[in-house]
């Protein structure tokens, strides 16, 4: 887990699309704060702040205290919109959590050792990661920033699955939760493979050409053939004829 991130905000009282135009064109992000045994809270955040805080991906899957006036709270990051296309947030949604009640969260996997890796060193493949977030559950005090895997034993054709992932403590896998152990592999999604580059496919794909020797046989036979019942025809052409005549 690592250090707890800090946000600074400011109560509000007005809401609606009129009153959060307003916020924005004065540098602020509406948002708001909800959960737990208290009520909805409206507030306003700058956005420089909160924009720079987005540039590190711990902020989705951390533990955000939360100090708005003179109260902290502890919260995550639930929702977040942007503009469609102006590098802008839009809109911020915060959920209180409780220290000793686990949370449900989605994290990012990350990829290790793949420039070691013995699939692409040696057999040529390429890394490809089927999964790239998964959702957890554990006490907010064991949230990881993320999940790791490690392919550099990983060979072409062989894949890593959610059950070889090395979890932290206190930390389980909603996709694996009261799996019985006959549903195992049906849950046990696979994370990242090494398959063939497509290069390797196009050439094995190509239908194998047959021996120029056997080509030649086969054509003069029928050429050969061929021969033989045009000059077939002609003598009995010429036969007709005669028998007219």
């Amino acid at each position: 887990m690592s250090d707890t991130i800090h946000l600074n905000a400011e109560p509000r009282s007005d809401s609606g699309k009129g009153a959060s135009r307003r916020l924005r064109h004065q540098g602020l992000v509406p948002a708001i704060v909800y959960g737990g045994d208290s009520n909805p809270v409206q507030i306003s955040i700058p956005h420089n702040k909160i924009f720079h805080e987005l540039e590190h991906e711990t902020i989705y899957t951390q533990v955000i205290e939360l100090q708005v006036g003179d109260l902290t709270e502890e919260v995550i990051l639930r929702d977040l919109q942007r503009h469609p296309y102006k590098n802008k947030v839009m809109h911020a949604d915060f959920y209180r959590i409780d220290k000793n009640k686990p949370i449900k969260i989605v994290v990012p996997i990350h990829v290790q050792n793949a420039e070691n890796c013995v699939g692409v060193r040696e057999d040529g493949g390429m890394i490809t990661q089927v999964v790239t977030e998964i959702e957890i559950i554990s006490l907010p005090k064991d949230l990881p920033e993320n999940l790791e895997v490690d392919v550099e034993n990983l060979h072409l054709g062989e894949s890593l699955h959610l059950s070889d992932i090395k979890m932290p403590e206190g930390v389980e896998l909603t996709a694996m939760q009261n799996v019985e152990e006959t549903e195992h592999d049906d849950h046990d999604l696979g994370v990242v493979s090494v398959v063939k580059t497509r290069e390797e496919e196009i050439i094995e794909d190509e239908a194998p050409e047959a021996p120029e020797g056997e080509e030649g046989e086969e054509g003069e036979v029928a050429e050969g053939e061929e021969g033989e019942v045009a000059e077939g025809d002609a003598g009995e052409s010429e036969g007709e004829a005669s028998d007219k005549e």
